[in-house]
């Protein structure tokens, strides 16, 4: 990946990713990200319906927004993956790195009721994220009935 695909997310706070539904619907949702070494991360609640989503579906688009998720940019495709262990403790370092004392207060208030987390590493890839367009979303293959199989 080259770093001019990562352009339009310099100095934003925000990027909305977008998950398929298993019906082909697809949701935005404008999260906090890190970027290091072309990867981008971010972190959901691990029971999120985003986190769901990218288990059931890893190909995801995304694009700069602002905290309400008016997008600043265009759509880019490219693949989700959760991590695990020292890679999410990473992907949680550089979060907290770039987002300060905001995303220390988050975690302090998080410690009155914890809930697992998610880390999540986006790779813009053109070649295995197809683009999408509002009007084209691709549909999920039905799932087989009980009576064909």
């Amino acid at each position: 990946m080259n770093k001019d695909s990562l352009a339009p997310f310099a100095r934003r706070k925000y990027l909305s990713l977008e998950t398929l539904r298993v019906n082909g619907r697809a949701v935005a949702t404008p999260v906090w990200f890190a970027e290091s070494a072309g990867v981008l991360y971010v972190y959901s609640l691990a029971e999120s319906g985003k986190i769901k989503r990218i288990r059931n579906n890893p190909q995801v688009r995304v694009a700069p927004c602002d905290m309400r998720g008016n997008l600043k940019g265009g759509w880019l495709p490219a693949a989700a993956s959760l991590l695990e262990n020292d890679e999410a403790r990473r992907a949680g370092d550089l979060l907290n790195r770039k987002y300060g004392w905001q995303k220390r207060v988050l975690d302090l208030f998080a410690r009155f009721r914890p809930r697992p987390r998610a880390y999540i590493a986006i790779r813009l890839d053109q070649a295995r994220a197809p683009a999408r367009t509002s009007g084209s979303i691709p549909q999920a293959p039905a799932p087989a009935s009980p009576r064909s199989q």
